[in-house]
C-alpha cells in the first residue's frame, strides 16, 4: 500500500513539473548579466589598441670623444746665379758683350699645426607614460607621450615618441627605451635655471665672429 502511494505522489510530481513553463526552467547566464564596460576577467593591461597607455623607461647614455691632429709642413728653396757675361756679338764688334751678374736665393716655409679636443657625455634616465596613437598592419605599435613638469618655476617638457613592437613590451605594460625604434626624446626647460646653462648673448656673439 505505501508502496503504491509513493508512485502516485511521484507520478502527481512529474506531471505537475512538466505543466509548468518552459520559461521558468531556464537559468539565466551570470556572463548575460556582466557589465559590458569592465575588462574581461583573464584580460591584462598591456597596450594593444589605439587609445592604450603604455610607459616607456628611459634611460640613455650617450658619450663623445673626439680627437683630431694635425702637422703640416711644406719647405720650398730656391736659388739662382748669373755672372753677366751675354757675348751677343757681330763680325765687326760687340753689341752686348756683358750685363751686371746677380745671385739669388729664396727660401719659403710654410707650416700648420692643429689639434682638437671634444668631448661630451650625458645621461638621461626618466619615464614616461605615452599613449597608442596608430597600429601598424605588422601590428607594431606607434606611440607618443608629453609630460610636462613646473619646479619652483624651472619648467621641463618631455617629449617622447617612437614605434614599438608587441613583444618587447614587458607583463607590467613597460618597455625599454632602447627597444623602441625610431625612439626620438626632445627636452626643453625655461625658468630661473636657463639662463645658467648656456653662455650669454655677449659670448656667443664673440663665438660668431671670432675666425680662429
Amino acid at each position: 500500500m505505501n508502496y503504491r502511494k509513493g508512485l502516485v505522489l511521484i507520478s502527481t510530481a512529474f506531471l505537475l513539473c512538466s505543466t509548468l513553463p518552459i520559461r521558468s526552467l531556464q537559468a539565466d547566464s551570470i556572463w548575460a548579466k556582466r557589465n559590458k564596460t569592465m575588462r574581461d576577467v583573464y584580460a591584462d593591461d598591456v597596450a594593444r589598441k589605439i587609445g592604450d597607455v603604455l610607459t616607456i623607461k628611459i634611460s640613455e647614455n650617450s658619450k663623445v670623444d673626439n680627437k683630431a691632429k694635425r702637422d703640416l709642413k711644406k719647405e720650398t728653396e730656391k736659388s739662382s746665379a748669373f755672372d753677366g757675361e751675354l757675348g751677343i756679338t757681330t763680325p765687326n764688334h760687340n753689341i752686348l758683350p756683358r750685363i751686371p751678374g746677380f745671385t739669388m736665393n729664396a727660401e719659403t716655409t710654410n707650416e700648420l699645426k692643429s689639434k682638437a679636443d671634444y668631448k661630451d657625455e650625458r645621461k638621461f634616465v626618466d619615464s614616461v607614460t605615452v599613449v597608442v596613437m596608430d597600429v601598424l598592419p605588422n601590428r607594431n605599435l606607434v606611440v607618443m607621450g608629453t609630460r610636462h613638469r613646473n619646479i619652483a618655476g624651472d619648467m621641463q617638457t618631455i617629449e617622447v615618441s617612437g614605434i614599438v613592437r608587441p613583444s618587447d613590451i614587458l607583463f607590467n605594460n613597460t618597455v625599454m627605451s632602447s627597444q623602441v625604434a625610431d625612439f626620438r626624446i626632445v627636452t626643453k626647460n625655461t625658468g630661473i635655471a636657463a639662463p645658467y646653462t648656456r653662455p650669454g648673448w655677449l659670448g656667443r656673439i664673440f663665438d660668431i665672429l671670432w675666425p680662429f
